[in-house]
């Protein structure tokens, strides 16, 4: 076997420990995150937890701030991925019901991932800049998306050219953070959850002028 295929064998394997770890650690930073809160998750318990040694989550992510970053930075891409899995290439209502199914699915099915998730998204209004950014990216790819949904929608005629796809989408974006404080102050209400989304669905195919 030649020196390049050893060393690319050797890249891949150190770039396989690395994904590993990070996956163990963020993991590891999600239970601590719900068990005991932002301020008192320190970066030695992460590394303790994951099962490394307490200075290795210091070493990767070198401040509690950018471990933060990390999670809301993975978690956000997951459920970006998710969300456009789920809709696929529905538009307009159609697009609208899949969403909120999917965050339905996803807040319940992943709770801590998601619980942890919001609890930083509420955290990003204080000084860490870094987190504010990666918070607002996420959240205005989301508000692209409902808006491209309900814009494909009137270019089809399915939906009125009247219908104020900004105003739209920036109501819906809102309800879903409103839904998700409400589950994270009372996670035990999963059947008032569950309606939450399904008044969600009535409201806005009613707001775009579509009953289902």
């Amino acid at each position: 076997m030649s020196t390049a295929v050893l060393l690319e064998k050797d890249r891949r394997t150190q770039a396989e420990r690395t994904a590993l770890s990070d996956a163990k650690m963020l993991s590891a930073a999600v239970e601590l995150i719900c068990a005991k809160g932002t301020t008192r998750t320190t970066l030695k318990e992460v590394g303790e937890l994951a099962g490394y040694s307490r200075g290795l989550a210091s070493h990767r992510f070198g401040t509690k701030d950018q471990l933060f970053t990390f999670i809301v930075r993975s978690v956000g891409e997951l459920w970006l991925k998710e969300l456009r899995f789920a809709v696929r290439d529905e538009v307009g209502v159609r697009a609208i019901g899949a969403a909120v199914d999917a965050h339905q699915a996803f807040i319940t099915q992943g709770a801590n991932n998601i619980r942890a998730f919001y609890i930083l998204w509420f955290n990003s209004i204080g000084p860490d800049q870094g987190l504010r950014e990666v918070v607002a990216n996420i959240h205005h790819r989301r508000h692209r998306d409902v808006e491209n949904w309900i814009q494909k929608a009137v270019v089809n005629k399915e939906l009125s050219s009247t219908v104020d796809y900004r105003g739209a989408a920036q109501n819906f974006c809102a309800a879903i953070i409103g839904i998700v404080y409400q589950w994270l102050a009372d996670p035990e209400k999963v059947e008032h959850i569950r309606e939450l989304h399904t008044i969600l669905k009535t409201q806005t195919a009613l707001a775009l002028g579509k009953a289902h």
